[in-house]
């Protein structure tokens, strides 16, 4: 049995005639007579009474009640798909690094959820490398991170460009001075991210390739709480950039330039390849990469 059968006996139903049937139907008069015996075949029972004019047999009119609620419900299934294409909503697991999830989708969020009201987002915080890991599960549906070179069965999208920078606080030793050498890291004491984090990985690079033997005074998980530490003095940190626009502006950190630091680190979408994309993801994606980079990336 087939939806387009059932189509056919409700069109009989109401046309009393196989010809006009397959006239509405746009089918020859054999094909309208093979799927009605095909349907019979199929439930050992006769449904239309042939002699003209044709109708239904006590069994066909039990048999066109349900087949109609079938063909409604299809209908309305059909409609309601189609719906979902024209106004998105269902539920997508954002991972994110905590100073993303602080600095940059706030905006981001805003004027998606003003659009969409009907798509619910929920937000996990997390270091990069573990971004890819739960994307890779498929515990989370979008991450946005740090892009970490090539990972086969990921799809990746830039959406802006960060760098690493040395803060301090304004009562540092260093918050005075225009720039810095690399080597000014080897005798102030650092309070650094994780070591499984980008940003830590990136200082550690750089370290090695001058030589240099930091003095890790803390190391924390998150830009938000190393920030709060150097605020309070505690020691000097190199962090994303976008993740102390505000206090820059404010004036509780300050950024010493140091030239070997100036290395841009992409941050983009992390999508795991082949995964099935509902409406409210694939709304999200194309606005999130339809957006200016400017869109992510806070005044100073």
């Amino acid at each position: 049995m087939n939806i387009s059968q059932l189509e056919t006996l409700i069109t009989i139903s109401k046309t009393m005639s196989f010809r006009k049937a397959g006239e509405l139907l746009n089918l020859t008069q054999p094909a309208v007579s093979a799927q009605i015996k095909s349907l019979e075949e199929e439930f050992k029972t006769q449904l239309v009474d042939r002699n003209q004019p044709v109708t239904l047999t006590d069994r066909g009119k039990v048999f066109l009640a349900h087949a109609e609620q079938i063909v409604g419900i299809v209908d309305e299934l059909k409609q309601r798909l189609a719906d979902l294409e024209e106004n998105p909503q269902g539920h997508i697991i954002l991972g994110t690094t905590t100073s993303i999830a602080i600095q940059i989708l706030p905006r981001v969020l805003s004027y998606f959820q003003d659009q969409f009201p009907h798509i619910k987002t929920s937000i996990s915080s997390m270091s990069s490398s573990q971004i890819y890991q739960q994307v890779e599960n498929g515990i989370v549906d979008v991450g946005i991170g740090y892009l970490i070179g090539r990972n086969p069965g990921m799809t990746t999208s830039v959406l802006y460009y960060d760098t690493f920078e040395l803060v301090v606080s304004p009562r540092h030793p260093l918050a005075q001075v225009k720039t810095a050498g690399i080597e000014a890291l080897g005798t102030i004491p650092l309070i650094l991210l994780s070591p499984d984090t980008v940003g830590r990985k990136f200082v550690d690079e750089v370290l090695a390739r001058h030589g240099i033997q930091p003095l890790v005074i803390m190391e924390l998980t998150s830009s938000e709480e190393v920030k709060r530490m150097v605020e309070l003095d505690l020691g000097a940190a190199v962090i994303s950039k976008q993740s102390v626009t505000a206090e820059v502006r404010s004036g509780t950190l300050r950024i010493v330039p140091i030239i070997e630091l100036e290395v841009t680190h992409p941050v983009g979408v992390i999508t795991k390849s082949g995964k099935y994309v509902n409406s409210a993801m694939r709304q999200f994606l194309s606005d999130l990469k339809g957006m200016p980079e400017t869109q992510f990336i806070g005044s100073e």
